[in-house]
């Protein structure tokens, strides 16, 4: 049986009319970059997830990157993060100079571990970025007392979290910004590199504006230093006719998550997603933790069944942060995560008879 691990192909084919029409609307109307097609998604999209501005953007690394910018984040300035997660979340920050400070994980959730955070601020902490992984929320509550009590700025990395839920509101509607990269393989995907941040604070979205377009309001005219990150036309249409489907795809992701809970969980050598009972997770990725991991992955492998490891190496043993003076055993939840997390294939598309030709595979596994 062929089991892809993403298979855009045929959500593209469920849709297909649909996503033809609105590219070809904008290939006619001959407008292509910050038009009516992004100034709608910005609305639908922050209207969605509960915010008030929604700034569209060419990636979520560009969407964590103004917004540390949006703040007057830079060098000797120290932001707080996870070092279980994609390279971007701290390579903004180091981009601009500033210090990326780690805090372990907690191992249940893969979150930054909220416990661990206080310790590390210092006189020069300016924000911290938790990352929503694998579609799970991080604890925002105590983040955002923290935040409070020392005068930090809070921006949620929800690049794989469209839609997840802690307490009843929606990733990227808590922080001062909320992050969302839209990359073909999120939840919610383009066909291209696109992103959107969110933000309550209408004087941060005009920044933002102005940031993403060489820091200008009117033309030729600049205020600040920005960069060029604008959202093109045909992205933003793919965009809105696929937000239009998010929340059925998102109610499928759980149902499909739900079945391989139920027919793994009593493996006793692998451990399933733990979802906090306040959360509502949308599994952008299915991730366990197995034992043996790397044996277990090449079982799958010959049995068919494509899987992926996010992440293999914690950012703080990554070459490029050498120069932070972190070592081996500084963050051993991370660490050992790293070495036992295997992601299975989950999109709306998986069949009943693909998911269980998946659970086949891993109950034959041998130890």
């Amino acid at each position: 049986m062929n089991i892809p691990l993403l298979d855009l192909t045929k959500q593209y084919q469920s849709i297909k009319q649909e996503i033809d029409q609105a590219v070809i609307h904008v290939l006619e109307k001959g407008s292509f970059i910050l038009g009516e097609e992004v100034g709608l998604l910005e609305k639908e999209i922050a209207s969605l997830c509960g915010a008030s501005y929604g700034i569209g953007v060419n990636s979520g690394t560009d969407a964590l990157l103004l917004s540390l910018m949006a703040y007057g984040i830079s060098r000797e300035d120290e932001v707080i993060t996870t070092p279980l997660t994609f390279i971007a979340t701290a390579e903004v920050i180091a981009m601009l100079g500033a210090k990326p400070v780690f805090v372990d994980i907690n191992p249940k959730t893969f979150n930054i571990d909220v416990e661990k955070i206080e310790q590390a601020i210092t006189k020069k902490t300016k924000a911290i970025i938790p990352v929503h992984l694998y579609g799970q929320m991080a604890d925002m509550d105590p983040i955002m007392d923290l935040a409070k009590k020392y005068n930090l700025i809070v921006i949620e990395d929800a690049a794989q979290a469209i839609l997840s839920e802690y307490k009843g509101k929606c990733s990227g509607s808590i922080g001062h910004t909320g992050c969302f990269s839209f990359f073909p393989a999120k939840n919610l995907g383009a066909y291209g590199d696109a992103g959107m941040i969110l933000t309550n604070d209408k004087d941060v979205a005009e920044r933002l504006k102005m940031l993403r377009n060489h820091g200008s309001r009117i033309k030729y005219q600049h205020s600040l230093l920005g960069c060029n990150s604008r959202l093109d036309e045909i992205q933003a249409a793919v965009l809105r006719i696929k937000a239009r489907h998010i929340t059925k795809w998102t109610q499928t992701r759980r149902q499909i998550a739900n079945r391989y809970n139920e027919s793994l969980a009593d493996i006793p050598w692998l451990t399933i997603p733990f979802e906090e009972e306040w959360n509502k997770c949308v599994y952008n990725q299915y991730t366990l933790k197995v034992q043996y991991r790397d044996k277990f992955q090449k079982h799958l492998s010959e049995a068919g069944i494509p899987t992926a490891i996010h992440y293999p190496m914690p950012l703080h043993l990554q070459e490029t942060f050498s120069c932070l003076g972190y070592k081996q055993g500084d963050f051993p939840e991370s660490e050992k995560a790293c070495s036992e997390v295997i992601s299975l294939p989950i999109y709306p598309e998986l069949t009943d008879e693909q998911r269980d030709a998946v659970v086949a595979g891993i109950r034959s596994f041998e130890l």
